[in-house]
């Protein structure tokens, strides 16, 4: 398997507090990392049928990119991006319908996406079997634990300060940390038990990183802690297992740690830390090498009335050998969003404004140039499908 293609600094925007289900895709994870906390907004209801819950979303955007890539050049997309990421254009981001039965004691998750989400979750369909698939897993709450879960099946990371689903996350784009330093998803079985009223620990065992079966690779496991007191949330993954690929033995670990400081009901902010190690075993005249990348993320967000909100986001990522974006750089972004919402918040508007830089040439203008920089502008338009709407 191939990982995906991705200074502590102050941060001086005002920012959001965004529209929220819970904790979108993470909404059934037993012991999620901090995503961004929901607004004072009322939560759309679900549809109920057959003793099951669901609702639908879509998502849709249009960008601009002052480099004006091309398709030939790579896609005609937005370099660093991922599920928003054709540009000079507008595209289908997310449609979205996911099925929920809470456990009692036993629950079922799935979520099916197409767009462009589901395009690049499985990129090469002749290797997954669950094509249009983020999650689907089973749960079981046994009695007497004091609330302790256990899942099998396919379920997003618990690594990260964002999620898949643009609506739950404060900006628009997702960070370069959410696009390169860590999977998006796992296939296996994870546990969730709170310890003490604040503290809830988890283990995983699963099929490595963004597989559904792994055909080269053993089991990776999985370490998940989080710390909820009143004024933050203290979250940190370890990830450690051997991840083959194209015949050769490799070894990865992925340190992730999040605090979400929750200071005021209408301010947030967020600080994101990700390390990651790769280790690729001598075989044949291939050298044994290693690979290193690691980064931080900090962000700001401000729901100055109820239907608008800012937010603001900044962040590095050192690629020290190129194992996660593909050549040897420091990136960097700056990203600042202007949200709104309509119609009882079922429907969000984010105009957004991003800025990324690296000490190479790395981003792509017109059909054969390199640049050490992109701007893009921005337009996302998310929609909840739910009764009464």
């Amino acid at each position: 398997m191939t990982l995906k293609p991705k200074r502590l600094l102050q941060l001086t925007a005002g920012a959001l507090s965004v529209f929220s289900l819970s904790v979108g895709a993470r909404a059934q994870s037993p012991a999620p990392a901090p995503a961004p906390p929901a607004a004072a907004a009322s939560t759309p209801a679900n549809w109920h049928f057959a003793g099951v819950d669901w609702t639908a979303y879509l998502d849709g955007y249009g960008s601009l990119n002052n480099n004006h890539p091309t398709n030939a050049a790579n896609g005609q997309s937005n370099d660093l991006y991922n599920f928003d990421d054709r540009t000079d254009q507008f595209d289908l981001a997310e449609a979205r319908i996911t099925f929920n039965r809470n456990p009692s004691p036993l629950g079922v998750h799935a979520d099916v996406v197409f767009g462009r989400v589901n395009a690049l979750l499985h990129p090469d369909i002749t290797k997954y079997d669950d094509n249009y698939l983020e999650q689907a897993y089973l749960s079981w709450v046994p009695k007497k634990t004091h609330g302790t879960e256990v899942d099998f099946g396919q379920f997003v990371t618990f690594a990260g300060a964002e999620v898949i689903e643009a609506k739950d996350n404060w900006n628009y784009s997702r960070s370069i940390l959410f696009s390169w330093a860590i999977p998006y998803y796992h296939f296996g079985l994870r546990t969730s038990t709170p310890v003490t009223k604040v503290w809830t620990a988890g283990v995983q065992l699963v099929n490595g990183w963004n597989n559904t079966i792994n055909g080269e690779g053993g089991p990776t496991g999985a370490f998940t802690s989080t710390l909820t007191l009143p004024k933050y949330t203290w979250s940190a993954d370890v990830y450690t297992g051997p991840e083959k690929s194209g015949g050769l033995s490799m070894y990865r670990n992925l340190l992730d740690t999040t605090v979400l400081l929750t200071t005021t009901p209408k301010f947030n902010a967020y600080i994101n830390v990700d390390y990651g190690h790769n280790h690729t075993d001598a075989r044949g005249p291939v050298a044994a090498a290693d690979a290193h990348w690691g980064g931080i993320a900090a962000a700001v967000h401000e729901q100055f009335t109820t239907q608008q909100a800012l937010a603001g986001r900044i962040e590095f990522l050192q690629d020290k050998e190129g194992f996660a974006t593909g050549m040897p750089q420091m990136v960097k972004e700056g990203t600042g969003t202007y949200e709104h919402k309509f119609w009882k918040s079922r429907f969000l508007g984010r105009m957004e404004y991003r800025h990324d830089w690296s000490n190479e040439p790395f981003f792509h203008k017109g059909a054969n140039n390199l640049v050490d920089a992109q701007s893009t502008l921005s337009l996302g338009m998310m929609a909840i499908l739910a009764p009464g709407t």
